[in-house]
């Protein structure tokens, strides 16, 4: 069989190597406009800022190491400019001769990926705008960084590579900034954990300014400022980190299927409409394993995963592909984020009867050195209680929480399903009940009644009138509030009447709910306590 596929970095090569090492026979080629063909995108930020010393570090596999490695052809700086279904060619330039070539293939993949954004802009051409894309991306920065006098550097995009690149040039001492046109980001968090995160970023020198819009890029020659819809700022750098678009243009007349978003259509073979035609990774769209709708998962992990499937289907399988769940995580400076599942907003438009709940857990024995918290937001659905999404922020192994979620997820589990999982325990990596148990007996007990809050969104937008807040914590911690010492109520409180409103109140919500229930048993039934404490909220 001839397969010929187009595109390096993740999905093509794990298709090209998958498909050798299922069937030697094969003849495997390779078209990449790249010099590189394989390379770990995902760790260009890294690089950047010093993390990753070597560019050699950054390169996976050479074109001559992985022709060597998998018995696959390479043919690099070579560009598809039309692809003939009913031919079964392709037509190619030559970027080094200028020359055009047609190759024949059996079956065709398409690996093209995606290209940044540039946007039309004034200044965007200027001597210090980067983008961070390719390695070659990355060198050009961290060089800069390295010879030129930078001191400011403003970053267009709060998306995962962007707040990476920003963390990795605050730590080298880089005045940073970030600005986004969306009213949140990183994109895919919740509202009160994206307040957080832009809280926590602002502690660590970097400014996040939301809903700000790049108009212009200022400069004699090179980068000077910045204008946006809000404020002209200094600056010696831009890093363009906006978004990425589906490398597709040249599929226009071929009569491959291609989705509103220029992604190309596929089935969960990673056939297009064409069945000798498969596509994957940044140039292809996918489903969402809970809701069934399309999706676009631009991501090393859906690449390598959507690559080793569709070469078994070459191969002559008849394996499906039920979908991605939004699973994303992060390093930023002093906090890990990650996230997976439906946002609270997508899981009632998908029709689910949302039930969620913010917790603040012990990451690990709260008396081994380095322990820390999660700050999680879980939910469900309320009547069925199947997990439905997670999200989780700490200096800890967030995505530690975030895998078993995903686990539950992929298997349909309801919260009752997993609420007694023996998952690992030691005082060096988490506590006796897990903080991922933890979470779900919490939000058992609200979807149960057992525990009545106000989660922090409603706190800070909806706030419930008429309820007194009591400060519930070890020791008098909120200024202007009273203070109901837990460990003293054993009768009826003289100070407050049974039906009087109660908003309980501590660092991270568990003395309060202990507090809640010695309530209710005193016959207190307008009791709330409030989500994630303070830690979460601002009183």
């Amino acid at each position: 069989m001839k397969v010929l596929i187009i595109g390096g970095v993740a999905a093509g090569t794990k298709v090209a190597a998958k498909l050798k090492r299922e069937n030697r026979s094969h003849e495997v080629t390779i078209l990449t406009e790249s010099k590189d063909i394989s390379y770990a995108g995902c760790g260009l930020p890294y690089y950047v800022g010093d993390v990753i010393p070597s560019r050699d570090e950054l390169i996976v596999n050479t074109p001559e190491s992985f022709s060597e490695l998998t018995g696959a052809k390479v043919l690099t700086e070579v560009k598809a400019t039309k692809v003939n279904p009913e031919s079964n060619t392709v037509e190619a330039l030559d970027m080094k001769t200028n020359e055009t070539s047609t190759y024949n293939y059996d079956k065709l993949v398409i690996a093209t990926g995606a290209n940044p954004i540039k946007p039309p802009l004034e200044g965007v051409d200027l001597d210090g705008v980067y983008f961070m894309r390719t390695p070659d991306d990355a060198i050009s920065l961290r060089d800069a960084l390295d010879f030129k006098e930078i001191k400011r550097v403003v970053v267009v995009g709060g998306g995962f590579i962007g707040l990476e690149v920003a963390e990795n040039l605050s730590l080298k001492g880089i005045n940073t900034t970030v600005i986004d046109m969306a009213d949140m980001v990183p994109p895919g968090f919740e509202p009160e954990f994206i307040e957080y995160i832009a809280d926590h970023l602002a502690e660590h020198g970097i400014m996040v300014f939301t809903g700000t819009r790049l108009e212009s890029i200022i400069g004699e020659g090179k980068v000077e400022k910045v204008k946006t819809d809000k404020r002209t700022m200094k600056a010696d750098a831009v890093v363009l980190s906006i978004g990425i678009r589906a490398n597709t243009a040249f599929l226009s007349d071929s009569g491959i299927e291609l989705m509103p978003n220029r992604t190309i259509k596929v089935n969960e073979y990673f056939q297009t409409n064409f069945e000798n035609i498969y596509a994957l990774g940044d140039c292809a769209s996918v489903i969402n394993r809970v809701t069934k709708e399309p999706a676009w998962s631009p991501m090393g992990s859906t690449a390598n995963i959507a690559g080793r499937i569709a070469a078994k289907n070459i191969n002559g399988e008849s394996i499906s592909y039920s979908g991605v769940l939004g699973t994303g995580v992060a390093k930023l400076p002093d906090l890990n984020i990650g996230r997976t599942g439906l946002t609270e907003s997508a899981a009632k438009a998908a029709g689910y009867d949302v039930e969620s709940v913010v917790t603040v857990v012990d990451d690990k024995a709260h008396y081994y050195p380095d322990s820390s918290v999660f700050i999680v937001k879980m939910l469900a659905d309320r009547n069925t209680k199947k997990l439905l999404g997670l999200q989780v922020l700490g200096k800890g192994a967030v995505d530690k929480m975030i895998d078993i979620a995903v686990t539950a997820m992929t298997l349909n589990a309801t919260l009752e399903d997993i609420e007694h999982m023996d998952l690992a325990y030691a005082p060096p990596f988490s506590t006796a009940i897990h903080p991922f148990a933890h979470t779900v007996n919490v939000l058992l007990n609200k979807i149960s009644g057992n525990f009545n809050t106000i989660t922090p969104l409603e706190f800070a937008t909806n706030r419930p009138e008429g309820y007194k807040i009591i400060d519930a914590s070890i020791q008098p911690s909120f200024k202007g509030y009273p203070y109901i010492d837990l460990n003293k109520v054993d009768k009826e409180l003289l100070e407050y009447d049974k039906d009087d409103k109660l908003l309980l109140v501590c660092s991270k919500g568990k003395r309060a709910y202990m507090l809640q229930n010695k309530l209710k048993h005193l016959g207190y039934n307008n009791t709330l306590v409030l989500e994630g404490g303070s830690i979460v909220n601002k009183l």
